[in-house]
């Protein structure tokens, strides 16, 4: 039986996407790609980069989540409001954002493994003046200077998975990378209540500052660089800034970039509310707050698994994404109905568990999200990385503070944020990706 377009073309994106994967290890371990030997070269270098691009991603979750259970305790020993103190991590948040935005075009321009190494030796610096901060101001200064330099790890690990890999692989990858990096959310606030069992909350940000130096040293010593200098931009700020004015101006990219932002806001209105709302409002330890929270982080990690491994291949990705969409803005009205008390008086379990669907529904829209978005860049994946993060944690850097607008009393204003945010996911992805325009 003679092979349908739709299969030959589905083979030539196979043969493309293996064709890069092996022209990048290769690159990598510096062995041509045509022997044995070589083969096992790219198959360790294949482990390693995976394992480092992970810690590279898990390091804004330690950032934020180890330092979580710690956000009352902060309060009372700094002297400050709760929303003054979520204002550690919306700066955390607001430096992350503007760092992508130089980091991006630099890794474009000079290749990803020196941007990447300055700013982990920046984000130690950071870290470890963290601990000794003296006031809720220089925290959050601070605080600021470690997102700014943290932006790094994120941007520069999504444009390496861009120059290795295209297609259906590439949605996989980052699936896989959400397994190593979701470890991240689930260990770091159990860690967290944990150092808090011993110490205060300086001594997070002493941990911290050794996770910074270990992965130093490790992207030092086994991230090889994965952009040739013949595939480097060579202009300026001008150069960059018209390279993502083209990328915005892509409908399609922008949409997915848009639903994947708010999305992530969802995501980080938990982050920032969450201490508060199952401490403060239903009287759960640090210890508790960290396991449900951990709990949430599996949810997410399984449902990203079943993404990458079963579903992605099966069917598209839109579709996908599309199902993973309703289920956030279904969970996000439902947590508004428990929270407003339309049901009565609710316990933490019905709002547990409402927090856990919502959660797990990221696994769906958050790889598939980047991966749309990034198949639709060639030669410029730092810039098309650092638009998608720069634009995801600004708008979480906005949603942050609203969540404590009306006080620790109320879950409420978090409950509001993500179902505006997620019914603006939805209408982004639906008004400008149109996805039963294409072919996905």
């Amino acid at each position: 039986m003679p092979e349908s377009g739709a299969s030959r073309a589905q083979q030539e994106r196979t043969h493309i996407s293996t064709t890069r994967t092996v022209a990048a290890e290769s690159a990598a371990t510096g062995t041509p790609p045509g022997n044995p030997a070589a083969t096992d070269a790219a198959r360790r270098t294949g482990l390693l980069v995976t394992l480092v691009l992970g810690g590279l991603t898990a390091l804004p979750p330690l950032s934020m989540d180890m330092y979580l259970p710690a956000l009352p305790a902060v309060t009372e020993s700094l002297h400050a409001s709760a929303a003054t103190v979520q204002l550690t991590l919306t700066a955390c948040l607001t430096g992350m954002a503007l760092g992508q935005v130089v980091v991006g075009p630099m890794s474009d321009r000079w290749g990803r493994r020196r941007p990447l190494l300055l700013g982990m030796i920046i984000y130690v610096f950071a870290t470890a003046i963290c601990v000794f901060a003296p006031t809720t101001e220089l925290l959050i200064g601070f605080r600021l200077l470690q997102g700014l330099a943290g932006a790094a790890g994120i941007v520069i690990a999504r444009a390496v998975v861009r120059d290795m890999y295209d297609g259906v692989e590439m949605a996989r990858f980052f699936s896989t990378l959400m397994l190593i990096s979701g470890v991240a959310p689930i260990v770091a606030p159990l860690i967290g209540g944990q150092v808090l069992r011993f110490t205060d909350w300086r001594g997070i940000f002493a941990v911290l500052t050794v996770v910074g130096v270990v992965l130093t040293l490790v992207v030092w010593k086994w991230l090889h660089e994965t952009l040739p200098p013949q595939d480097r931009h060579t202009g300026g700020i001008g150069d960059a800034l018209r390279t993502m004015r083209g990328l915005l101006a892509d409908r399609v990219f922008t949409g997915y970039m848009i639903a994947g932002s708010l999305a992530f806001a969802v995501l980080f209105s938990y982050v920032s509310a969450s201490p508060f709302v199952v401490q403060e409002i239903y009287g759960a330890s640090p210890q508790t707050f960290s396991l449900l929270f951990g709990i949430n982080s599996v949810g997410l990690i399984v449902v990203g698994q079943i993404n990458g491994k079963v579903l992605v291949g099966r069917i598209s990705l839109d579709k996908a994404l599309a199902f993973g969409l309703s289920v956030i803005v279904l969970a996000a009205a439902a947590l508004l109905l428990m929270t407003s008390g339309v049901f009565g008086h609710v316990g933490l379990v019905p709002v547990a568990t409402g927090l856990f669907v919502l959660m797990s529904a990221m696994g769906l829209a958050m790889p598939n999200t980047n991966a749309q978005a990034l198949m639709r860049t060639k030669h410029a994946a730092g810039s098309a990385s650092a638009l998608l993060g720069t634009s995801s944690f600004l708008i979480g850097a906005v949603a942050s503070p609203l969540v404590g607008i009306a006080g620790e009393g109320t879950a409420v204003p978090m409950a509001v944020v993500q179902l505006v945010c997620a019914v603006g996911a939805m209408a982004c992805f639906l008004g400008l990706c149109r996805p039963w325009q294409r072919v996905s």
